[in-house]
C-alpha cells in the first residue's frame, strides 16, 4: 500500500511539473514586462554614479501612478534623433527638469539653477586628480515643455543628453530645439532604484537631498 501511494505521488508530481514550470515562466514574463526589469550600463555617461557594466534594477510600475521627479535616474526609449542606429535603444539619465521648470546655466558659482534656485550636484563626475566636470559646457536658459523632461548624465562631458541635443539641434526656433532636446514622459520605461551587480557596488539610487530645496515651477 505504501509503495502504491508513493508511486501515485511521484506520478502526480511529474504530471504537474510542466504546469508548475509554465506558471513560473508566465509569472517571470509578467514581472519583467510590467513590474521590474534589469538593465546593464553600456556607456560612461553616468559615471561614477553608474559605471560601465553595472547592472541596475528598474521599477516599471512607479510611473503608472505618478510622473518622474527631479533627481531620479530613469530609463527611457531614446528619441529617434538620439539613437545611434539601434532601433528602440534604451538610455539612462538623471531628471534635471520636469514640465514647466526653468533650467538655467549658470549662477556665479557655476551651478545649474532650477526655478531660480541654485542646485549643488555632488554626483557630477570627478577625475582621479580631483578635476570635476563642468555642469554644462555652455550657458543656456530653457523652460521644459509640457509632457517632457530635461535629462542629463552625471558624467557631463561624456553624455549624449538634453544639453548636447539642444546644442546640436538644427531647428530654427526655440520650440523646435526643445523638442529635439527633451524626452517625452510617455517614452519612460521606469525608474532605476538600485545597483545590484557587481555586489561590491550594490547601493540604492536615491534622490540627492539637494533637490529638496528646488521649488515647483510657477503654476504647479
Amino acid at each position: 500500500m505504501i509503495d502504491e501511494q508513493t508511486e501515485k505521488r511521484r506520478g502526480s508530481f511529474w504530471r504537474e511539473l510542466p504546469i508548475l514550470l509554465g506558471v513560473a515562466i508566465l509569472v517571470a514574463v509578467l514581472v519583467r514586462a510590467f513590474v521590474l526589469q534589469t538593465f546593464y550600463i553600456p556607456s560612461p555617461s553616468m559615471e561614477h554614479t553608474l559605471n560601465v557594466w553595472d547592472r541596475v534594477l528598474v521599477n516599471k510600475l512607479v510611473y503608472d501612478f505618478r510622473d518622474p521627479r527631479r533627481g531620479e535616474i530613469l530609463v527611457f526609449k531614446a528619441p529617434t534623433e538620439w539613437q545611434s542606429g539601434t532601433e528602440g535603444e534604451d538610455f539612462i539619465k538623471r531628471v534635471i527638469g520636469t514640465p514647466g521648470d526653468n533650467v538655467v546655466c549658470c549662477d556665479n558659482e557655476q551651478r545649474l539653477m532650477i526655478n531660480g534656485v541654485s542646485l549643488d550636484e555632488p554626483y557630477i563626475y570627478t577625475e582621479s586628480d580631483g578635476t570635476r566636470n563642468q555642469v554644462a559646457d555652455q550657458n543656456f536658459d530653457i523652460t521644459v515643455p509640457a509632457g517632457r523632461l530635461w535629462v542629463m548624465g552625471d558624467h557631463r562631458e561624456a553624455s549624449g543628453d538634453s544639453l548636447e541635443h539642444y546644442e546640436q539641434s538644427t531647428a530654427t526656433d526655440e520650440a523646435g530645439k526643445l523638442q529635439d532636446a527633451t524626452v517625452p514622459i510617455d517614452s519612460v520605461v521606469g525608474r532605476a532604484f538600485t545597483i545590484f551587480w557587481p555586489a561590491g557596488r550594490a547601493t540604492w539610487l536615491s534622490v540627492p537631498d539637494e533637490y529638496d530645496a528646488i521649488p515647483n515651477a510657477a503654476g504647479k
